[in-house]
């Protein structure tokens, strides 16, 4: 298989990789109760939660796919201002960033509930809220099991349950066929993901960003770092990447930027790809 080939064939894996945990599966709601239940988060927290939440703020995106996916967006009071995929879910009230959220606006929203990422929400603001008497149940999606997880556990705190188990179904489906579709690969491509624009930060070995890369069929060149490592230009230039992966929280055009920075260096080879 050629250069051209492999690159071809990580790109068409590498979006599906990337994209697998959105599926459709019909809603049923349930009559709502005032009773209360006692969880275990993933922060190994013991929380205090509504059996069926009503108003419920996404403190991370990914919080805000993963409710869409399960079709309770009606419960969605709150989301973060970068939550933009899916389309709808930009019409609902922003309460400021993961890292920096607002919190007079979360007050105003009146949550019964507030979901947090583990690896992402400072634990300060997780506690703060918590101490207003707002319940907040923390994930750790830091893999693809856990990932899934994740989506099992928030079903089951939105009475979604049947729909999270039948995601987390075809995410293994995508997933086996990923696994058939890059098995004659034998020199994968180098990957270079950008998660950010200023500085340039990449992700190590112990992300989920690395474990798709290294599922769709390609080498994270940023593999033998730990985490989120910063990089240099030059840095980047020496690793020689094939493929670069961009994608910044600054929207589409953000993105087309550093995209185009990069295809600017002649000695680079790589296909760089935008995502969004």
């Amino acid at each position: 298989m050629s250069a051209k080939q492999k690159i071809k064939v990580f790109c068409a894996w590498v979006f599906m990789a990337v994209f697998f945990a959105i599926s459709v599966v019909a809603a049923h709601p349930k009559t709502v109760a005032e009773s209360k239940k006692t969880v275990m988060d993933h922060a190994r927290r013991l929380v205090e939660v509504p059996v069926y939440p009503r108003r419920v703020v996404a403190l991370a995106p990914s919080i805000t796919e993963i409710v869409f996916a399960l079709e309770r967006q009606d419960l969605l009071k709150g989301i973060t201002i970068f939550s933009d995929f899916p389309a709808e879910a930009e019409n609902l009230p922003k309460i400021g960033s993961y890292i920096h959220p607002d919190m007079e606006k979360i007050i105003s929203l009146a949550p019964d509930l507030c979901i947090a990422v583990q690896d992402g929400n400072p634990k300060q603001i997780v506690m703060r809220i918590s101490e207003m008497g707002i319940p907040v149940y923390a994930v750790n999606p830091r893999c693809l099991e856990s990932v899934m997880a994740s989506i099992i556990d928030i079903g089951g705190l939105l009475d979604a349950s049947e729909k999270a188990e039948a995601i987390v179904a075809d995410m293994r489906r995508r997933m086996d066929r990923v696994a058939a579709g890059i098995a004659g690969i034998i020199d994968p491509p180098g990957v270079f993901f950008q998660i950010n624009a200023s500085p340039i930060v990449s992700a190590g070995h112990d992300t989920f960003i690395h474990e798709l890369i290294i599922r769709a069929g390609g080498r994270n060149l940023a593999g033998d770092q730990p985490s989120y490592p910063r990089f240099t230009v030059e840095q980047v230039l020496v690793l020689s990447p094939d493929i670069i992966i961009v994608t910044t929280m600054s929207g589409k055009g953000g993105s087309d930027v550093v995209v185009d920075g990069w295809r600017q260096w002649a000695r680079l080879p790589a296909d760089t790809l935008g995502i969004f």
